[in-house]
């Protein structure tokens, strides 16, 4: 993805970021198998370090795990949706940041949450994402991936109300997973659910993918050859 497309999401989530933590900041209430996904991805990484919200808009999932003793910060790439997240959540640290080129040192991360964040990403630019990841997590280190599943690229031309030009991609299933393992994830876990009501979320299947980065010796192992 060039920097126009990145100038492009960045602005449209600014225009947007008022009303979408108004909209979606309360989304997990009436979300219970999300809750039950996020409380499990907790349960495994308490204690052992620092966890990262990618694309954490307004900060709602950072606040789920932080309420669930979780020391988490939030990366967005969109100024605005940061001025909502730190407004709601002055208690949790929220920078901005571009997921493409992670500037987040190496094995630094005890867990990674993605909740539909990669939704704006065309698949050509997912490794990118994928060993950006990869490289900041710890050996064992955690990754919690969510994403609406399918082949479909959205163009609505507005939402909320409001003119944005920014592209939404549903991506396979399977294709994310290979694309995981290319970038040295182990795949532990994959869920799949169909929408909640249209009242509470737009109308998609959704996957939920939990990997994580392989010990030291066990990359070893991959690497070698076959005899």
């Amino acid at each position: 993805m060039d920097d126009d497309g990145l100038a492009t999401i960045r602005s449209d989530y600014d225009l947007i970021a008022h009303e979408y933590a108004v909209r979606i900041g309360p989304e997990l209430e009436r979300k219970p198998f999300d809750r039950e996904i996020l409380s499990r991805f907790a349960a495994s990484v308490d204690g052992r370090g620092t966890v990262c919200e990618m694309g954490c808009g307004p900060g709602h999932v950072a606040r789920f795990l932080h309420d669930l003793g979780l020391q988490v910060f939030g990366l967005d790439l969109s100024p605005q949706m940061l001025a909502e997240a730190r407004n709601q959540n002055p208690d949790i640290d929220f920078r901005e940041g571009n997921m493409l080129d992670l500037a987040l040192p190496e094995r630094s991360l005890a867990g990674v949450v993605s909740f539909y964040s990669i939704v704006n990403f065309p698949l050509e630019a997912l490794p990118a994402v994928f060993d950006g990841m990869h490289r900041v997590l710890q050996p064992g280190g955690l990754l919690l991936l969510a994403f609406h599943t399918g082949n479909e690229v959205l163009r609505p031309g507005e939402e909320f109300g409001l003119p944005i030009s920014m592209e939404f991609f549903h991506h396979p299933a399977l294709r994310i997973q290979h694309l995981l393992r290319e970038a040295g994830f182990e795949i532990d876990e994959v869920l799949e659910r169909g929408p909640y009501a249209p009242e509470v979320e737009y109308q998609s299947r959704r996957a939920y993918i939990f990997a994580h980065r392989p010990e030291p010796r066990d990359e070893a192992a991959r690497a070698k050859p076959a005899s």
